[in-house]
């Protein structure tokens, strides 16, 4: 039995785990990429200060058209993700569908980025199911219209699929933030006033809700601006996105563009410090638009634009998810299938039998890295939000200012670096962190795979279970303290078992962030590691479309699986506790 001497113990020393774990890989990873671009390289034997490294990367073919494949999609995938969260929230906020929309925001989100880009890509082929559809009757095709859709020059379907997958993380965020600006009491006070629905939402709920987004926007541009596995699938490849290639120029044999390979990481993160830039200078000339028009009194300002844009918007990206996962499960079970047949001529578990026995050994890897991570990373979260929680209620109860400091610093410095993972690129800290693992002399394995895992899975994970922490009932300690419960005994028997539907869900969005991450797994496991993301990503290469939609239909199944299990097991845990009820939403 956990003694609350043991427990306080813990609560103690888990922030301090949780900021190395999130800040170390990062700083460590960055240098390890700074010393190699001036000319400090133990791999490749050079001690010498030297811009020969910036040089080759500046004389590169294609170099400025790779930049710009990295600032498109950073800012398009935003914008448009943005702009169609927003019209979303303005037409729908305070009516029954955002109720109903909110069930549906964790499954859209859990759906990796890998399995979607398959997806997409087996849509919008020129011999794909959309175009399948209208021939030959509509189109007239017999065969494959010549059209460069997939992998195109400016990388526009990438970016669409980044929209498509950006979409659901903004919404998640801002339905968890719109509670804490009291949306509801601001948009009725606004419509006592004559404002229609959209127009009242966007002068009183978007000024204080976008102050809330701007780091997980931030974020967005961030991953889309360096993506790799999605540039893998649906980018153009001469030249490709500037974080491909210096993938390629790390992986290469040649030691010497190593080098070449730290520019590069330094100049992504750069040009993402840049996109980012520009996303601020973009907001505040369009603030200052938007206030000129609030203060016209305008009742109906943008209404319909809103609405429009809102419901196409959010039904574009519903549907576009859902084909992509249907089409993945008809690919994964398709016979033969000639163009321009809508659908195959047969039905077949030829594929499954064929991938079957290469699958397990790297389902076994999966799951065991994402169950690790997960599992280190909740201990921790959960700790250290109980240390907070703990200090605050010492605080207001001693009046004492020692332990509450000690909460604010903790709060304080865990909410800024929660985001410093997902705002540096991963090509840029991943490589030195990688490089650093190779100075130490530290095999890359499952171990340093789980740590690079872990920079990644404890921000979602602490961002999706905070809320519903801190949210709990303060009179629920104070009543175990007058019955003469320990605190140990009541955060292990009353208090977990209250928030088990949080803890569950936050638990399902980590091991779905785990099961999705290709980079962290390709370099920090030095290419040894082999999950079903990576197969599947090498299935990309070469393998028939039957093949390539069995693994990323296994990839999405997994976060799947989790998030049904964090939905049912309260309910099977409390299924003969009626008073239980209202914890198991």
């Amino acid at each position: 039995m956990v003694s609350t001497k043991d427990l306080k113990a813990a609560q103690a020393l888990a922030p301090w785990l949780l900021l190395i774990f999130l800040a170390i890989p990062v700083l460590v990873g960055l240098a390890g990429v700074l010393l190699p671009s001036i000319g400090y390289s133990s791999a490749a034997d050079q001690q010498a200060l030297s811009l020969q490294a910036w040089q080759s990367l500046f004389s590169t073919p294609g170099l400025f058209h790779s930049v710009l494949l990295s600032v498109i999609p950073g800012l398009l995938s935003a914008l448009i993700a943005f702009i169609i969260v927003f019209s979303f929230l303005a037409t729908t906020s305070g009516g029954r569908t955002l109720n109903w929309i909110r069930r549906m925001t964790a499954p859209l989100l859990a759906f990796p980025h890998v399995a979607a880009a398959f997806g997409i890509a087996f849509l919008l082929t020129p011999s794909g199911f959309l175009f399948r559809l209208v021939s030959p009757l509509v189109s007239g095709w017999e065969r494959p219209p010549d059209l460069l859709i997939i992998n195109d020059p400016w990388a526009l379907t990438m970016t669409l699929a980044l929209i498509m997958k950006e979409v659901p993380f903004l919404l998640l965020m801002a339905l968890a933030a719109l509670p804490a600006i009291q949306a509801d009491q601001r948009l009725a006070v606004a419509r006592s006033l004559g404002y229609q629905r959209s127009t009242a939402w966007l002068w009183t709920v978007a000024p204080a809700l976008y102050p809330a987004l701007r780091l997980p926007i931030f974020a967005v541009i961030a991953y889309a601006s360096t993506s790799v596995e999605v540039a893998l699938i649906l980018g153009p490849s001469l030249p490709a996105p500037l974080s491909v290639r210096t993938l390629s120029w790390f992986n290469n044999p040649d030691l010497s563009l190593r080098n070449l390979a730290s520019a590069g990481a330094l100049l992504q993160v750069a040009i993402t410090a840049a996109t980012i830039g520009l996303w601020i200078l973009g907001e505040r000339m369009i603030s200052r638009v938007l206030a000129y028009y609030q203060q016209s009194g305008q009742r109906d300002f943008g209404a319909r634009p809103l609405a429009l844009l809102g419901r196409t918007g959010f039904i574009v990206t519903f549907s576009m998810l859902t084909l992509a996962l249907v089409i993945l499960i008809i690919q994964a079970f398709a016979g033969r299938w000639r163009f321009p047949d809508s659908f195959p001529d047969s039905l077949t578990l030829g594929h499954w039998r064929a991938q079957l026995p290469l699958l397990w050994d790297s389902l076994a890897t999966t799951v065991t890295i994402a169950v690790t991570t997960v599992l280190i990373a909740f201990v921790l979260i959960v700790l250290t939000l109980e240390q907070q929680v703990s200090s605050a209620r010492v605080h207001i109860g001693s009046g004492t200012h020692g332990n509450a400091l000690t909460r604010v610093n903790h709060h304080h410095i865990i909410s800024r670096l929660l985001y410093l993972p997902l705002l540096t690129p991963q090509i840029a800290f991943l490589f030195g962190y990688t490089v650093w693992l190779e100075k130490m002399q530290i095999p890359p394995g499952l171990l340093t795979v789980v740590l690079a895992h872990l920079v990644f899975v404890i921000p979602y994970m602490y961002l999706s279970l905070a809320d519903a922490y801190r949210g709990l009932d303060k009179r629920w300690p104070m009543l175990a303290a007058s019955l003469r419960i320990t605190p140990a005994r009541f955060f292990l028997r009353i208090k977990l078992p209250m928030l088990i539907a949080a803890l569950l869900s936050s638990l399902a969005i980590g091991f779905a962030v785990s099961n999705g991450l290709y980079l962290p797994t390709l370099l920090a496991g030095g290419g040894r590691v082999s999950t079903i993301t990576t197969e599947a990503l090498t299935m990309a290469a070469g393998g028939s479309r039957s093949t390539i939609a069995v693994w990323a239909l296994i990839q999405a199944a997994l976060p799947v699986l989790g998030f049904a299990t964090a939905l049912l097991l309260p309910r099977l845990i409390w299924k003969n506790r009626r008073g239980m009820k209202g914890f198991m939403q």
